[in-house]
């Protein structure tokens, strides 16, 4: 099971647009844009090359083929579908074994508190290029919404093998999720080891805004940061071997090894060590959260 980040979503062009979702399924179905890192490949752009002539809104780019899928989707959502059914029926017919759950059918909304005021999070993170200093977030719904009933029940799963927060910016697609109460507490009751995989490197990060998230913050570019930002729900900690001189830092069972992955093979490998570190904190029986 993906557990999917709904707190991206937005309303754009009178279509309901999952970016979180949609990234999960092109990379699942094997047809993502690796050159962008969003899209779909093989993609043409006749519709924003129109909207742009016509004097419509341009900076959220939407490719012939992806925008098939923002139809589908809208047109469901209308007729009075959940996203999560939706979600289920789309990996379907892109022949996904994985389940793909969103975080809840509930309606919530990522805002980015930053020096220019608030703002939606894909005006933050596309239209303004993650340029205006952020001092902080608010998930709007987040307190009413419920996550979705197959998390918790897999959450609460005693087969469950291990529950991995990959390494994504822990500010803007972890917190989402974090921020719903009932998921919350089940990971942080949950029987399986937790393991977190370092969204930092030697005092960067490999992608995106989390670096000049934590410096606008105030919270240092390293490792300690991330595991204090976790400290509540993770078990263990995978990171790379640039901060292995941080490993004797941090109160919690940590692998060092190469995390970074440039191709498919870096994945199966981190992947597998991150399987194994979890198996062996689940036949110590040291799960932290679980003895504080």
């Amino acid at each position: 099971m993906v557990v999917a980040n709904t707190g991206d979503d937005f309303e754009h062009l009178g279509l309901h647009i999952s970016p979180d979702i949609d990234t999960l399924t092109y990379a699942l179905a094997g047809v993502q844009n690796h050159e962008t890192g969003w899209g779909r490949c093989d993609e043409t752009w006749s519709f924003m090359a129109t909207l742009g002539e016509l004097g419509g809104e341009t900076w959220f780019k939407l490719g012939d083929r992806d925008l098939a899928l923002h139809v589908e989707r809208t047109r469901r959502l209308r007729a009075g579908a959940k996203i999560s059914t939706i979600t289920s029926d789309i990996s379907r017919s892109f022949g996904i074994s994985s389940r793909i759950v969103p975080m809840t059918d509930d309606r919530v909304r990522t805002r980015v508190i930053t020096a220019d005021g608030t703002l939606d999070f894909q005006r933050y993170f596309v239209e303004a290029r993650c340029l205006p200093k952020v001092t902080g977030f608010v998930f709007d719904g987040a307190a009413r919404a419920q996550a979705h009933s197959e998390v918790i029940a897999m959450l609460q799963n005693p087969d469950l093998r291990a529950v991995i927060i990959c390494p994504s910016n822990p500010y803007v697609s972890i917190d989402p999720m974090l921020a719903l109460t009932d998921l919350r507490a089940a990971l942080a009751c949950c029987a399986a080891p937790v393991i977190v995989v370092s969204p930092i490197i030697g005092g960067r990060a490999i992608k995106g805004p989390t670096a000049k998230i934590m410096n606008e913050l105030g919270h240092p570019v390293d490792v300690l940061t991330v595991a204090a930002h976790y400290h509540a729900v993770m078990d263990g900690f995978v990171i790379d071997t640039a901060d292995a001189h941080m490993a004797a830092k941090l109160e919690l069972p940590v692998v060092v090894r190469p995390i970074l992955m440039r191709n498919i093979s870096d994945r199966e490998e981190l992947a597998n060590a991150t399987l194994e570190f979890a198996d062996r904190l689940a036949a110590t029986q040291t799960l932290r959260r679980l003895q504080v």
